[in-house]
């Protein structure tokens, strides 16, 4: 082999992207010292895409002071690329369902303030090019407080200012864009994620996600009324139909409240950040591309990392080897026909979910794994 080139995701938890590409070149290079070897820090849009998008675009990750779902002060931080015009965004950072305790009822109050804090602080500097991932949130507001950041005023039938959080959808009358952030009409918006529910309803976001964010069932239905409502304005509004849109209901409605008051697109994440890399081109001539993510299975069909870079690669007919923690040995015959060759588990026995998440064991396995690979292959290669 002469060229290989490395794109796993991060092992939630565990190890970061670039952490496992050390781990997976060092195992290469022991056994095929003159193999070139590319890294490429890759995510789906959910934990570590900004780590990875800054880091494969020599970029810059920025701090700032945000409000939480429940509009208490943190620090949250976001990414720009290397040009400094496109600016990375995980909404879980300022609204994540990790900021706040676990407890009944919260997906009522929670906010997506904080998120439209770090777009405001983004645009002041100079961004104007946006990639939002919206999974792990803690909200079903819409993205309405993450506008309410942005300048847009919601308000009642009274025309009085509406408060923040899920409870009040149902309450919004009229939507005010007037002192909205001017910069907004200049910047352009992606939403990534593998999440195609719409934006109300039996499938919607509140249905399927608010239970897991604490609402029980008397709140999921006001709160998927409170969607269906606020669609109903949206399309008054704007002229915008975001009702049965793919992705409308991720992130607790955010993607289609993006749609509507943003323009955004929608995109599966791994197909938008392979793009923003130019993904195609650096693997142009591999003879390998190494992939992988903390547990494959049936789920890393739909918009995962692994999948994304097989059908990519296999444009160019390129093999793809995944590495993984875990493996679900049921959706083998799924994830082969997905272009696929082989899928390696890193573990070389039994052990404690505790000890496989342990970072300095794990690097060992991921290295020894490889080495192994490596070995079967050039020993194929030397009988040809």
């Amino acid at each position: 082999m002469k060229k290989v080139v490395i794109a796993v995701d991060s092992f939630k938890g565990c190890l970061s992207s670039s952490d496992i590409a050390k781990a997976v070149a060092e195992g290469i290079h022991h056994v095929i010292p003159g193999c070139e070897v590319i890294k490429v820090p890759i995510a789906d849009g959910g934990e570590g895409t900004v780590e990875a998008l800054t880091q494969a675009t020599h970029g810059q990750v920025i701090t700032i002071p945000v409000h939480n779902p429940f509009m208490q002060p943190i620090q949250a931080s976001y990414g720009i690329t290397g040009d400094g015009q496109t600016a990375v965004i995980e909404m879980s950072a300022a609204s994540g369902l990790d900021l706040i305790p676990r407890k009944e009822g919260n997906v009522m109050h929670t906010t997506t303030y904080g998120t439209g804090e770090l777009i405001a602080d983004a645009v002041d500097r100079g961004c104007r090019n946006f990639i939002i991932g919206v999974g792990g949130s803690a909200t079903n507001d819409a993205g309405v407080g993450m506008m309410q950041a942005l300048g847009v005023r919601f308000t009642d039938d009274n025309g009085n200012e509406v408060e923040k959080g899920g409870k009040v959808l149902s309450a919004i009358c009229h939507i005010d864009t007037r002192s909205q952030l001017p910069e907004l009409s200049a910047c352009t918006f992606h939403i990534a994620t593998d999440v195609t529910n719409p934006f109300f309803g039996p499938q919607g976001a509140a249905h399927i996600f608010g239970p897991q964010k604490g609402g029980n069932e008397m709140q999921v239905e006001a709160l998927d009324k409170g969607m269906k409502h606020l669609a109903g304005l949206i399309l008054e509004t704007t002229g915008r139909d975001i009702s049965n849109l793919p992705g409308a209901g991720a992130g607790g409605g955010m993607g289609g409240g993006c749609v509507a008051f943003l323009q955004a697109n929608i995109s599966p994440g791994i197909e938008l950040i392979m793009n923003h890399l130019h993904f195609d081109e650096i693997i142009r001539g591999a003879d390998l591309v190494i992939t992988g993510e903390g547990k494959i299975d049936r789920q890393t069909l739909f918009g995962k990392v692994p999948v994304g870079i097989a059908h990519t690669a296999a444009s160019q007919h390129i093999p793809v080897i995944a590495i993984t923690g875990q493996l679900d040995i049921t959706a083998d015959k799924e994830l082969r026909e997905a272009g696929l060759s082989a899928i390696f588990p890193i573990h070389p026995a039994p052990i404690s979910l505790e000890k496989a998440m342990q970072p300095d064991y794990a690097y060992r396995n991921i290295r020894r794994t490889i080495e192994q690979i490596c070995c079967t292959l050039t020993s194929f290669v030397k009988k040809q």
